[in-house]
């Protein structure tokens, strides 16, 4: 892959008011094929989550897919890991 590949985010969201203890995790990789996967895992700290993985024909399709969840996780107030 290309050096414009963003290197993988972890991001999480504890709220302890909310009993709120979440991660949301973004990874690009490529296939065999010469398309590029974008991996998100997400659930509740302590438990195995959940997994989603979506193709795209080209990079830049997957760098704008992951720059766009990126934005959005980190405008519900999730935050990369202390």
């Amino acid at each position: 892959m290309p050096d414009d590949t963003p290197p993988p985010l972890s991001l999480r969201r504890v709220e302890p008011a909310l009993n709120m203890k979440r991660f949301y995790t973004l990874t690009l990789q490529p296939t065999l094929f010469g398309e590029v996967t974008l991996i998100r895992h997400w659930g509740r700290i302590g438990t195995r989550g959940q997994n989603l993985i979506e193709t795209f024909a080209d990079q830049e399709a997957a760098v704008s897919a992951f720059t766009r969840l990126a934005r959005s996780k980190r405008a519900r107030g999730y935050v990369p890991p202390a």
